[in-house]
């Protein structure tokens, strides 16, 4: 059976200290949305072109569906693109479809499937990693792509007499998906200086869903059986291995870091956070704008599933949210629901309290979207457009009327016929049932944990609750017959999102709030929020709440949050835009503009490492 790293080239002597780099990324998530990485990668393109120029390129595996979405396939531009199309079977080359519009390279696993049983060997073989127990979809797809871009890689570091590849070239790997070729590569007899990016170990991951002292038990773990305890090993090899292999290893936060030492046993070089691409405004009132548009179309999905039942003052409510990927646990919506429910019975306790509307999107198996949810929806509609047909006859009528030089009486605005059309469009409105606490029919209704919590503290919608529900499991979409709003515009129309998340390596939708001047809660036990508490002094009173959760006790954490809520809820109107002119002013601290100089610096590491090493 033939090695495929058996006709590597020959070692060269290293590259001129001022030639120039030509840098390669490789994730899943390239022209492929299925996590926060792909954020990630995209909002930080125009920062790398900036500085590499056109000397990048972009590797993912490629999938027709989302490539159809996101990907320009032109073929290459380059002369060792015509050589990598010439040699290797199932590349396409083309341009994402993303600011910048960078060159990348996808590659179609389909055509390496043949071989799956040969990759595995050499995993075996080359690095201990048995994978013999574990057929799973996710790991064939991450072995398969692995070995075709190790093959793709030692196709181009055979390419030295090109002048269109620079000779100096690095590369940066994201997540355990793409660790195989980081793996390979330590095997090369040229190997290419790497970077190798966790994002959220997968052993962490899973432990901290299941524990909840996870951190207080991190550094005494034994990694090896905590994975095959969860039959991940291989995954967990892939991962390790690649820490171990890489020329640079890093993280997102310091938290992360700890996590990865203690579990992969290597300590990250360079931790490098994670930046957003800030929206600047001419004039501060822009922002301010967008958020009264966005609440207005809001208000409209309220009404529509609430005011069937039961009506409130939308003058005197507050719409908070979470989001995230459905971890259950490790994304705080355990604490969310019980803090909606603390809350709920507080404000029951006022005279004439406030509504809050409180919104969880995230994703989750579901069949169909509610038939009940959806018919309100449009029943809201075809009034408002009967509306909107009357207001345009009594615009008329007043109009006639004021130029005739009198004040009319509404009979004379309003026709007897526009009257019973309009009767009968409320009365059709009108419901006798509880707004429904989830806007689709789950697959998994009696097992669903968000669901369960909510049905176990009973928060039902009930017309004197204070405190509403709305579990929106599908991600946001402009063209989704409910909200009708893409996810951002939706954080837009928002008071405060709130992420107090047990284990994010990162968190992206806190810092997405902050970016459109939205106040947020984050956690201690959060990358984002770490970074926060050692970067911004009194970060509370700019809108951003970072919620201790480590060395304190869930109901500790939870009466803080709730304490923070009542806070937030007591602020008067003008009190609540001058927060959010702080908080957008915070945005400006996480703009890649800042941030992007960590990814450099572990790029130049990886270089001169690599160049100096014997």
């Amino acid at each position: 059976m033939p090695d495929p790293l058996q006709n590597s080239a020959q070692d060269s002597s290293p590259a001129d200290a001022d030639a120039p780099v030509h840098l390669f990324e490789v994730a899943f998530e390239v022209c492929n949305q299925v996590g926060g990485i792909y954020t990630v990668i995209k909002t930080k393109i125009p920062h790398i072109i900036e500085h590499y120029g056109d000397e990048y390129t972009l590797i993912g595996p490629y999938y027709a569906d989302a490539a159809a979405l996101e990907f320009e396939e032109t073929g290459p531009d380059r002369d060792w693109m015509r050589t990598l199309a010439d040699k290797i079977p199932g590349l396409h080359m083309g341009r994402w479809l993303v600011t910048g519009r960078p060159r990348v390279i996808l590659i179609d696993t389909s055509m390496y499937r043949e071989r799956i049983s040969d990759f595995r060997f050499f995993l075996w073989k080359d690095h201990g990693i048995d994978t013999a127990s574990n057929m799973e979809a996710d790991l064939d797809e991450a072995i398969l792509f692995g070995f075709a871009t190790s093959e793709l890689f030692e196709l181009i570091q055979s390419i030295t007499t090109d002048a269109s590849l620079p000779v100096k070239r690095v590369a940066h790997f994201h997540e355990w998906q793409v660790g195989i070729p980081v793996i390979r590569n330590g095997r090369s007899r040229r190997p290419i200086p790497t970077v190798f990016t966790t994002h959220a170990t997968i052993l962490g991951r899973y432990i901290a869903s299941n524990r909840s002292d996870f951190y207080e038990v991190l550094d005494s773990i034994d990694a090896d059986a905590e994975a095959a305890g969860y039959n991940i090993f291989p995954r967990f090899g892939i991962e390790r291995a690649a820490a171990h292999s890489a020329t640079i290893f890093t993280s997102v936060s310091h938290i992360t870091g700890r996590e990865a030492k203690a579990l992969l046993g290597r300590a990250p070089d360079e931790v490098l956070p994670n930046g957003i691409q800030i929206t600047r405004f001419q004039a501060m009132h822009e922002f301010q704008n967008l958020h009264m548009k966005y609440k207005e179309r809001i208000h409209d999905f309220v009404m529509g599933h609430f005011f069937p039942s039961y009506t409130f003052d939308l003058n005197r409510t507050l719409y908070f949210f979470i989001s995230g990927r459905y971890e259950y646990k490790n994304k705080g919506f355990d604490l969310f629901i019980e803090a909606m429910h603390e809350l709920n019975q507080r404000l029951k306790k006022r005279t004439n309290p406030p509504t809050i509307v409180s919104f969880i999107i995230t994703k989750a198996a579901i069949k169909n979207v509610n038939v009940t949810a959806l018919e309100n929806q449009a029943r809201f509609d075809d009034m408002r457009t009967l509306c909107e047909d009357i207001q345009s006859q009594m615009g008329s009528a007043l109009l006639t009327a004021a130029a005739h030089g009198h004040i009319p009486e509404l009979n004379e605005l309003l026709s007897e016929e526009s009257e019973v059309r309009l009767r009968r469009s409320i009365q059709a409105f009108r419901s006798k049932l509880l707004p429904r606490i989830v806007t689709h029919d789950p697959v998994h209704d009696a097992e669903d944990a968000i669901l369960r919590h909510i049905r176990h503290r009973q928060l039902f919608n009930q017309a004197d609750d204070p405190v509403k529900v709305v579990f929106h499991p599908d991600f946001l979409s402009a063209h989704s017959p409910l909200l009708q709003l893409d996810y951002d515009e939706f954080v837009r129309g928002c008071h405060m999102g709130i992420f107090p998340g047990y284990y994010e390596p990162w968190g992206y939708t806190p810092l997405e709030c902050v970016a459109s001047g939205i106040p947020a809660v984050t956690s201690d036990l959060a990358g984002f929020g770490s970074y926060a508490m050692e970067n911004i002094m009194l970060s509370r009173s700019q809108g951003l709440m970072v919620l201790p959760r480590l060395n304190y006790s869930f109901d500790e954490s939870l009466h803080m949050l709730v304490e923070a809520l009542e806070e937030f809820i007591n602020l008067n109107q003008r009190e609540r835009i001058e927060l959010r002119n702080r908080t957008e002013r915070l945005g400006d601290l996480f703009d890649w503009t800042r941030l992007i100089k960590h990814y450099f610096d572990a790029h130049t590491m990886a270089l001169t490492r690599q160049m100096s090493a014997p």
